[in-house]
């Protein structure tokens, strides 16, 4: 039996969630009777097999593991998840009877983070769980701020282009509608000209906000200079047209307070999975995307082009 799923704190963070991957029940109902009062959303399996599909569902930021497991071992359950991009970076840490030291040497070269014996002291647990956790949120934000682009707060190029493959292959497994836009400012280089890179920066930070203004679900990144990508799931061709035409007059119609005069204007381009062949990349994916911004600059500038056929502005 698992705690409720939603649970998160007052500040939005998300509740700690914990696996604890063990093939006794007895176990289980130990660890949700004694860790009933911390601060975590406690999941429980009782093999090996069934606790790397909760790991890949769930994400969670500790997994108890055992190593005598119903299947599959602790040790192979460890290297599984070390060698899966989306789990390796889970904390780990093994809770056995062992007394061989060669268990806890194997667990700790596999890439656990810690080992206690069983019987345990359940405040030592604690402690050490509450660790593991501070631990692992904070390798989780160091890494999510390398993907942050500094001037714009989006996500940059090299998340942009893992995230894209991610929603590609999740999109064709479950059936669901994808798109893709590419976007820059136009004719950016003459603004830092003429006014100065400190207010290109301004214009820039202002489309990202644009740009990352509607659902939570849509993945907005800068792709490189005044270049922008957003990752729309779940979201049909003419929908995201649709949302990149009301980008573009958002952004057109922006009163710049230093410069009241000045406009400026933005190029779309938009694309989505069925226009790419059932066996293509996100790469594929991309390449639509960017004929089609191509077709709205080559078509005048200000505009979003489907398909490499400007949509009239």
């Amino acid at each position: 039996m698992n705690t409720p799923a939603s649970a998160t704190s007052d500040y939005g963070v998300r509740t700690p969630r914990v696996l604890s991957i063990d093939d006794s029940e007895l176990m289980h109902r130990l660890l949700r009777a004694r860790l009933q009062l911390e601060q975590v959303e406690l999941h429980s399996s009782t093999s090996g097999e069934e606790g790397l599909r909760m790991a890949l569902e769930l994400k969670p930021d500790v997994i108890l593991l055992d190593i005598e497991l119903e299947g599959i071992d602790g040790f192979e359950v460890l290297q599984r998840l070390k060698e899966d991009a989306r789990t390796r970076d889970i904390a780990v840490i093994f809770i056995s009877a062992s007394t061989e030291t060669m268990d806890r040497v194997r667990c700790l070269d596999l890439g656990a983070i810690d080992f206690i014996s069983k019987p345990f002291d359940m405040a030592e647990l604690k402690a050490r769980l509450r660790s593991a956790i501070r631990v692992h949120q904070l390798l989780r934000m160091l890494s999510q701020r390398a993907q942050l682009d500094g001037l714009t707060a989006l996500w940059n190029r090299a998340f942009f282009d893992q995230r894209l493959a991610t929603e590609v292959t999740q999109s064709r497994r479950l059936g669901h509608p994808l798109s893709l836009i590419l976007t820059d400012i136009d004719h950016f280089k003459s603004v830092n000209d003429r006014f100065g890179h400190p207010f290109g920066d301004e214009v820039l930070a202002y489309f990202a906000t644009i740009l990352s203004s509607r659902r939570a679900t849509d993945i907005a990144c800068r792709y490189g200079g005044e270049e922008f990508a957003i990752i729309l799931p779940g979201v049909t061709v003419a929908n995201a047209a649709e949302i990149a035409e009301e980008m573009r007059k958002g952004f057109e119609a922006h009163a710049w307070r230093r410069h009241p005069d000045l406009v400026l204007t933005a190029s779309f381009g938009v694309a989505d999975l069925t226009m790419v062949a059932p066996t293509g990349t996100s790469q594929d994916l991309l390449a639509r995307a960017d004929l089609a911004l191509y077709g709205a600059k080559r078509s005048g500038r200000n505009r979003v082009s489907l398909e490499g056929v400007p949509l009239a502005a």
